[in-house]
């Protein structure tokens, strides 16, 4: 993900719900929360965080918002397509509409798309590997020493807009 200008497309399973992503994302976690778990079923979510400005929705149809609990108490958008369900982003109370947190899972070549950290590994399946390298949090981190400048001064504009 070297380019600012890359595009990334997605969708859910069914395809009703396309979008595309017209930058490459600012930051991605792999979050192996409890609830992250238990919201996916799989060991951990991968979430690709982008401006919402730079999601283009280019499908049939637009994901539907389901609010959902979390640890925090405040809650989570979970953007889902009406009709099969699959949820393709979801937004925090933290940032609000301004960023997405795209499930890379959804993207068409979401494969490629490796973590830039992992989250919540307090809660991490043992039988989980970390791959070296990669900065690790036993909850969260602290963006600033962690996210490159280019991505801290994204995310700065995108919540000046919200």
């Amino acid at each position: 993900m070297s380019s600012n200008n890359q595009t990334y497309e997605g969708g859910c399973t069914c395809g009703h719900v396309r979008y595309r992503m017209t930058s490459k994302p600012m930051f991605v976690n792999a979050c192996h929360c409890t609830w992250c778990q238990r919201e996916t079923g799989a060991a951990f979510a991968t979430n690709a965080l982008i401006e919402a400005d730079r999601v283009e929705l280019t499908g049939a149809c637009a994901p539907e918002m389901v609010d959902t609990p979390s640890a925090s108490g405040k809650g989570q958008k979970i953007w889902r397509c009406p009709k099969c369900k699959v949820a393709v982003w979801s937004n925090y109370a933290g940032a609000g509409a301004a960023i997405r947190f795209v499930r890379v899972g959804s993207l068409d070549a979401g494969h490629d798309i490796a973590p830039d950290a992992h989250i919540f590994t307090s809660t991490k399946r043992p039988w989980v590997v970390l791959p070296p390298g990669v900065p690790v949090a036993v909850e969260f981190y602290n963006a600033k020493e962690v996210w490159p400048q280019e991505s801290l001064d994204r995310r700065a504009a995108a919540l000046q807009r919200k």
